[in-house]
């Protein structure tokens, strides 16, 4: 799988932070959790990072993704009962509208930590 050395050590920190704090927070407390846990496993992140994104080759608008790892994984986190197809039908537009191949989507809001890996199957377009 393409990525899956750095996807694993995000799932891994996910997995330390829902079994230290559990569910019940605010998708902010797990989103300052996942800052402090992945250096942890030697994790280059930036948090919050505003991203363009595309339609047809222009920038129509930004938006904010959770976390951009090691320059090549989206995370979206949240703090939810239950994902539901209309949460990785979100995670798989960003991807698209910001031209990356993988995401991760992680939920903390439930009693066991919900991940799921997302894929953009569109052709990434390459930047001149």
């Amino acid at each position: 799988m393409k990525h899956e050395d750095v996807t694993r050590r995000i799932i891994a920190s996910a997995m330390k932070v829902h079994s230290t704090l559990g569910n019940g927070f605010q998708e902010v407390i797990y989103q300052r959790a996942m800052e402090l846990e992945m250096p942890f496993e030697n994790l280059f992140f930036k948090r919050e990072m505003e991203m363009p994104v595309h339609y047809r080759n222009e920038i129509i608008g930004t938006r904010r993704v959770d976390f951009f790892v090691e320059e090549i994984v989206m995370v979206e986190l949240k703090a939810i009962i239950k994902l539901e197809d209309v949460h990785l039908a979100q995670a798989m537009n960003y991807l698209e509208a910001y031209n990356m191949e993988i995401g991760l989507l992680i939920n903390f809001g439930s009693k066991s930590l919900e991940f799921k890996r997302v894929h953009n199957n569109k052709p990434i377009l390459k930047s001149n």
